[in-house]
């Protein structure tokens, strides 16, 4: 029959059905799509299907019914018996025991009150008790709580978070007031912190993002915000990756309905809400996490070696128990149905995959990477069983996969024996320029290099590009515009100061590195926030090594909002790349095609979109007459120029020029047009007739 890549299929049963033609890999597939299918058909088959099954919060947890009586019910298979304390019994831990039920499961009916109210109230405290078979007694927050607070250090209570019912009288719920907005066909990201998005050295708050910061974004182009460190995390400096209630909306930041409410208001804007998601694990915190909630190692996660993360000092979810999948999913659907986000930014999936069996990063691109016995198949399952989930509950829902390896078909349907994610972050990018940055002066930047790095990614599985990741603005670590300028970014960054070829450099070499990551290097775009501005200090959470201080954990606005600053230039050609993005539509038009990448000129060339974009890193030469390929013949002129003057470039692009193509053929492609290419400057040119 021949090689099976040449069998022509319509879907992948098809494919399946030709075993005898299929290589390893593809087997591999097949059994892995087989294993998604019997757990879809297990789920399907018991507990009233998917629908119901990812809708666990409605059955576990608290209840209140309509005739104000409260029903509570917990999974805790290792536990010998389970009570609920709290202020409405005055903290009789064994008063109130519940009654075992089947697999593990736990249930405690409260009548109402003899007047007719609930025994317990909303912002009633109450622990979950557990009497482990040692006959100990174990006090643990429940899985399921949908408010939990720290106390405050005055209060001299300790720590460790409490538990609080959050069930506020109707008047006082938030009402949606705006419909989702379109799924953006081209995907602009702004990924922001709630609290340290307040310039002053403290936490900022869902009210205050909605009202300041919202607009800002919007003003900016960008059409979706994605949002780190919502579910809960006792420490404050882990940026929201050691969460230790997965159901419980941060609350420094406010309570649930302001979070509703800042959702409702950026949906009012036309942003997209994405939040980051943290299935890879979780924080060992005992008294306040998931950890030994039954009172044994295992309940949620895998006992033994293969349910600690020895790098992050963290808990690894066992994603072959029943209800471990469902919590999961239906923690998932939880803030997709109460919240209203529309899609997810799954964290950590190179270490789902791969870490919870100590294989460690770097990555040949070798198939047997991918389809070997290095990869946790389990945790591969529960992410195709996740986006399957999501995308037949909500087909507008956007997936995104943080994955450094390179895993082929994750990000394309289940039903073609995918992972189902959306996109995938390409890490390689940030990684790519700082490593220029720090490692190589300008003039021995190869620009084959940086073209291979943006262009590097799988054929028809999205990619997220980025110039630079929220890690590098992390104490410790540098941001671009800290690379480029450093400590002169204190001395020299007035539009009033003496001339500084350092600051020269580092806002040209900022304008391109964007833009050319943004236009090259993917299917969506991704900037963390302030770094859009060239945000100057770097980002530390108040800890015991800098005395608890907010000074750091904040974004500084002022600057950018300073007529007087050269920050101003930064901002306004995020904003003006981000319009461009808009009007052409390049990141939704397919790939780019390069048509020159020259060493010595250090000029990249190519066309994306009907657009032309040339990229002049020559750090002194500039280039008059510089022929550039295009396969569409017209006329052309410059519609976005990082040498423009608002953007504090030296105004040597004139766009008011006209370039004339001519069908001579030039660099592979059938007509080029002639240009002027400055020193350390990207030009894009749109046909403005035919």
């Amino acid at each position: 029959m021949g090689d099976a890549m040449k069998v022509k299929v319509k879907d992948i049963e098809t494919l399946f059905s030709t075993d005898g033609y299929l290589r390893p890999f593809e087997r591999e597939i097949r059994r892995r799509h087989g294993v998604l299918q019997e757990w879809l058909d297990k789920i399907n088959q018991g507990d009233g299907g998917m629908d119901q099954f990812t809708q666990g919060y409605k059955y576990y947890g608290l209840h209140f019914q309509p005739d104000n009586s409260v029903i509570a019910r917990e999974w805790a298979p290792g536990a010998k018996n389970v009570y609920l304390a709290g202020d409405f019994n005055n903290w009789h831990w064994e008063s109130h025991p519940f009654k075992k039920l089947e697999f593990g499961k736990w249930e405690l009916h409260l009548p109402p009150n003899a007047d007719g109210s609930p025994q317990i109230k909303h912002l009633s405290e109450i622990k979950i008790i557990i009497r482990n078979h040692s006959d100990h007694l174990l006090d643990r927050l429940s899985p399921w709580a949908k408010y939990v607070v720290q106390p405050p250090k005055e209060a001299n209570q300790g720590v460790n978070y409490k538990q609080y019912v959050w069930q506020p009288p109707e008047s006082e719920r938030y009402q949606r007031q705006h419909s989702r907005p379109a799924r953006p066909k081209s995907l602009r990201i702004y990924e922001c912190h709630v609290g340290i998005a307040s310039q002053e050295p403290r936490v900022g708050t869902y009210d205050e993002f909605a009202d300041r910061i919202v607009p800002r974004i919007k003003r900016q182009g960008y059409n979706c915000i994605q949002v780190m460190a919502i579910m809960e995390h006792a420490y404050y400096a882990s940026f929201g990756y050691q969460v230790t209630s997965f159901y419980a909306a941060s609350s420094r930041c406010g309570n649930p309905e302001q979070l509703k409410r800042m959702i409702d208001v950026a949906h009012s804007h036309g942003l997209y809400v994405l939040l980051d998601v943290v299935h890879s694990h979780a924080s060992k915190n005992v008294q306040d996490g998931l950890n030994q909630f039954d009172g044994t190692n295992s309940c949620f996660f895998h006992d033994g070696a293969r349910g600690e993360h020895s790098l992050w000092d963290s808990r690894l979810f066992n994603y072959v128990e029943y209800e471990v999948l469902r919590f999961l999913l239906s923690n998932l659907r939880w803030w997709h149905d109460e919240y209203n986000f529309d899609g997810y930014r799954f964290d950590g999936v190179t270490s789902m995959l791969y870490h919870s069996r100590g294989i460690g990063e770097g990555f040949s691109g070798d198939y047997n990477e991918y389809f070997g016995l290095n990869v946790d198949t389990d945790a591969l399952n529960y992410l195709g069983l996740a986006n399957h989930m999501l995308h037949t509950l909500d087909p507008e829902v956007i997936t995104i996969a943080e994955d450094v390896s390179g895993m082929p078909t994750l990000c394309r349907p289940v039903s073609e024996g995918g992972i189902g994610f959306d996109y995938r972050l390409g890490m390689a990018i940030p990684d790519k320029w700082i490593e220029l940055l720090k490692e190589q002066s300008d003039d021995q930047w190869s620009m084959g290099d940086v073209v291979h790095t943006l262009t590097n990614r799988r054929w028809m599985e999205n990619t997220v590009a980025y110039a630079e990741s929220h890690d590098q603005a992390l104490v410790g670590d540098k941001t671009i515009a800290f690379w480029l300028m450093d400590k002169e970014m204190y001395t020299h960054m007035s539009t009033q100061s003496d001339s500084s070829l350092i600051i020269d450099r580092g806002l040209a070499l900022h304008k391109m590195i964007r833009l050319i990551t943004h236009a090259l290097g993917g299917e969506a775009y991704l900037n963390f926030m302030g770094n859009e501005f060239g945000h100057p200090e770097w980002l530390d959470f108040p800890r015991v090594g800098n005395n608890d201080s907010y000074h750091y954990a904040r974004r500084q606005w002022n600057l950018v909002d300073d007529n007087m600053l050269k920050y101003k230039y930064l901002n306004e050609f995020d904003r003006a790349m981000n319009e461009a993005e808009q009007r052409y539509g390049w990141l939704h038009s397919g790939p780019a095609y390069v048509s020159w990448k020259h060493e010595g000129d250090k000029i990249i060339a190519f066309e994306r979109a009907g657009l032309v974009f040339v990229f002049n890193f020559h750090i002194h030469q500039s280039f008059t007459g510089y022929r550039v390929g295009t396969n569409w013949a017209g006329t052309y002129q410059a519609v976005l120029s990082s040498d423009d003057p608002r953007f504090g470039g030296h105004n040597r692009i004139d766009g008011n020029v006209k370039h004339r193509s001519d069908p001579e053929g030039y660099a592979g492609r059938s007509n080029f047009i002639e240009v002027y290419s400055p020193s350390r400057t990207a030009v894009v040119y749109a046909r403005v007739s035919d």
